[in-house]
């Protein structure tokens, strides 16, 4: 029975289970005991599981298929609230794994409570972490793990780093968030079994200090928001930073991250990767590769291998990571969005077929591998790009969140496409802390997409330089926009009012950017200052 209070999420029970009911649980419950020990083992030690990672075979993906459906049908015995969910859904007996709905926040994490989406309607135990997420509608949601859980998602990031970022002396800076989120506390966990650790937070002064006292004897990695280490780079290039002495490279998850400002980061750090995580879901479910770098870059110029891999119109460049389908399960449904299973028996409160929102494509290694192989000289650059850092497992092109657009004049623009014109032959690239994009109502009724850009503390720049800065930004998204967005080019063609970019700059903290806490950008606002604002903004 599911207990319904006014104002509260469903609180079902597990109830009774029928004799066939209990056979089928215990037999569903071995069988995944069996297969999460085995990917256990494979991870147990990063120097394992870098080789596990390297050696995967595509064979694996039906084990990885089943293991996926048998974490539903357990779930169908064993969890309160994926059963009631299940009997309202009308999903009587589902057979193959499509035949399970999906869930989502909508329909399942905002409907049910805590404990009655964990396995056995329990939720209190030692070791239980809970990590918080806000969400794009400010409504705070908790997500709990286990620590058999927590430890698995410590292996994998431990793993991974000694594979893309191997040191004799690594010291990681831990630069993300220390508070109720999954990414900060869990990414200075993970490292310190591989590494020395100092959380700072995202407090730049501390981070220079840190810097400073223990000197270039180290081999650093800043773990941080792509915004955030940015915002390092320029404070250290202002402080005069002896960037040749030391060895210094970055992590960044928590959003994505453009080829433009990946360029514009390794002009002083040896390397930046990017991960691919939910506080929904787990840490690390996707990770770059030296290969799915060079690949992304090949795809922004290649126009052959991007029909071939993304298809005829698409004109977004995706980000691209490698993910372990043996413990998070990926789909693509008809829409186009990701769906994820998470495999391990040991997630507390497991995540099936789960939507978080987000449009993405998924190739086989092998199969992109072929493609490029078509072609020496394509062949030949990948092979020298990627050097001697391999990994086998599969590929996720993720687009980011479905609704991350503003649609103008037929033609919807993205916010990575927005960065790439900021950021590239920009000699103001430095100034610029964010941005986020609006659409503004004129006079006249038309409304125009604007560009607010927030100058970073410490930006020396007067009038002159404000309205250059916005001058060469304007023109900078706009020739990128033509140059990548068949439609926009169009409507330029058909209208030259389409070109019709407004750009504003704001000083620290004013316009949109009041208030922000500044670890993750918010891309989208509906309601940005008027031109008339012009104490706060230089428009242009």
């Amino acid at each position: 029975m599911a207990r319904e209070d006014a104002g509260a999420r469903l609180s079902p029970r597990l109830g009774p289970l029928t004799p066939r009911e209990r056979w089928r649980r215990a037999r569903l419950q071995a069988c995944s005991w069996l297969l999460t020990g085995v990917y256990r083992g494979a991870a147990a030690h990063p120097a394992v599981w870098r080789f596990t990672a390297r050696h995967y075979h595509p064979a694996l993906d039906r084990l990885a298929a089943r293991h996926a459906r048998m974490a539903c049908a357990f779930a169908a015995v064993d969890v309160p609230a994926y059963r009631d969910f299940l009997r309202r859904s009308g999903a009587r007996r589902p057979r193959r794994l499509a035949d399970f709905p999906e869930t989502s926040k909508r329909n399942y994490a905002g409907v049910y409570d805590e404990a009655s989406r964990c396995q056995e309607g329990r939720l209190h135990r030692p070791g239980v972490i809970v990590d918080e997420s806000s969400g794009s509608t400010g409504k705070p949601y908790n997500w709990v793990r286990g620590p058999r859980e927590l430890k698995g998602i410590y292996r994998n990031a431990a793993g991974y780093i000694e594979l893309v970022f191997p040191g004799r002396r690594l010291f990681v800076i831990n630069a993300y968030s220390m508070g109720a989120w999954a990414t900060g506390t869990t990414t200075g966990a993970a490292l310190a079994r591989i590494a020395m650790v100092k959380n700072t937070g995202p407090d730049l002064d501390k981070i220079v200090d840190t810097l400073e006292h223990f000197g270039p004897g180290y081999d650093y990695i800043v773990a941080a928001y792509p915004p955030f280490l940015k915002h390092l780079v320029d404070r250290l290039d202002a402080l005069g930073f002896p960037w040749r002495e030391y060895r210094i490279r970055g992590v960044v998850g928590g959003e994505g991250m453009t080829e433009a400002l990946r360029d514009y980061l390794e002009r002083r750090l040896e390397g930046v990767r990017s991960g691919y995580g939910a506080s929904d879901l787990t840490i690390g479910m996707g990770a770059e590769s030296a290969f799915t770098v060079w690949l992304r870059k090949r795809l922004a110029v290649d126009a052959e291998l991007r029909r071939e891999l993304l298809g005829e119109h698409e004109q977004r460049l995706p980000m691209i990571f490698h993910y372990n389908p043996l413990e998070t399960y990926l789909e693509v449904n008809a829409r186009g969005e990701l769906l994820c299973t998470l495999t391990s028996k040991a997630c507390l409160q497991p995540k099936l077929r789960y939507n978080v929102g987000d449009e993405a494509r998924l190739h086989p290694l092998h199969r992109v591998r072929e493609i490029i192989r078509r072609d020496p000289r394509r062949w030949a650059e990948c092979r020298r790009a990627t050097g001697g850092e391999k990994m086998a497992l599969p590929l996720l092109f993720l687009f980011g969140r479905a609704d991350s657009t503003i649609s103008y004049m037929g033609a919807n623009l993205y916010p990575q496409d927005v960065e790439y014109g900021l950021y590239e032959g920009n000699p103001y690239a430095a100034d610029i802390a964010r941005f986020c994009l609006s659409l503004e109502e004129q006079p006249d009724l038309e409304s125009r997409p604007v560009v607010n850009i927030e100058l970073r503390e410490g930006a020396d720049l007067d009038e002159t330089a404000v309205a250059r800065l916005a001058r060469i930004c304007r023109d900078g998204v706009r020739g990128h926009l033509a140059a990548v967005s068949r439609d926009f080019a169009a409507s330029l063609k058909e209208d030259p009012a389409a070109g019709d970019l407004r750009v504003r700059v704001f000083r620290p903290g004013e316009g949109p950017f009041a208030g922000a806490a500044g670890l993750k950008n918010v891309y989208l606002v509906q309601d940005a200052p008027a031109a008339d604002a012009g104490r706060h903004a230089r428009a242009c």
